[in-house]
């Protein structure tokens, strides 16, 4: 399947309820420019990553009036079968990977939980947790971190983002990293709440994500707009 197929498919699926309202997914438009570019990607002999048909995964488990709280990443996992479609989450035997690792430690100090035996966020983004990359493919393979960051998916998302922002209540929008927080401007901190933090990934975890508190901080926001906490 081709990312432009797998985008089709999305669009005429109940998933989409929402999110194929917004001018981006119109025909022709960004995502479809974005889907071109990545095929083209395959063509030319690279592999992308998440598998096509978990390209929209984060969009299709969390309908636009389901978001309660978004999770920003970069772009996909680039190691060869660590991508799944849904920031940080992984599906597949250890070891995890290592910033999923560190949100988990996060997660045990802050909630008092211990950490799952997998990796797989399906959980979150089945209770309105918008787990959504800003680019939504990679080319996989050691240093490919950021490969797709041009082909047009930065509009798609940024749409995406906004949406959320002019059209849901109450939303935790969890930005983690520095290109997760160039989106703030995006978001009306007048009726939702930001929580801004260095990236959990090994090389900044220690800057600021851990001790941040994000979940704990997220759900007594929401309990406080009368909305359900999540369990994390």
């Amino acid at each position: 399947m081709s990312c432009s197929k797998a985008l089709a498919a999305f669009l005429a699926s109940g998933n989409s309820r929402g999110w194929r309202d917004l001018p981006v997914f119109a025909p022709g438009a960004e995502a479809a420019r974005a889907c071109a570019a990545v095929d083209a990607e395959r063509v030319a002999g690279h592999v992308v990553a998440p598998a096509p048909e978990r390209v929209f995964a984060a969009l299709s488990l969390t309908p636009l009036d389901a978001v309660r709280a978004a999770i920003l990443g970069q772009d996909p996992y680039p190691t060869p079968g660590h991508a799944n479609g849904l920031a940080f989450s992984y599906v597949g035997p250890p070891p995890l990977p290592r910033s999923l690792v560190n949100i988990y430690k996060e997660r045990a100090e802050d909630l008092g939980l211990p950490a799952p035996g997998d990796g797989d966020l399906t959980r979150w983004a089945q209770q309105g947790v918008l787990l959504l990359n800003t680019a939504l493919t990679v080319r996989e393979g050691a240093s490919k971190a950021g490969s797709h960051l041009q082909l047009g998916w930065g509009k798609v998302t940024d749409e995406i983002i906004a949406a959320v922002a002019r059209m849901r209540p109450h939303v935790v929008f969890l930005l983690w990293g520095a290109p997760a927080q160039t989106k703030r401007p995006l978001i009306n901190e007048s009726r939702h709440l930001v929580i801004a933090s260095a990236h959990p990934s090994p090389l900044s975890a220690r800057r600021g994500f851990f001790g941040s508190k994000p979940f704990s901080w997220a759900n007594a926001w929401l309990e406080e707009q009368g909305e359900k906490p999540i369990a994390w």
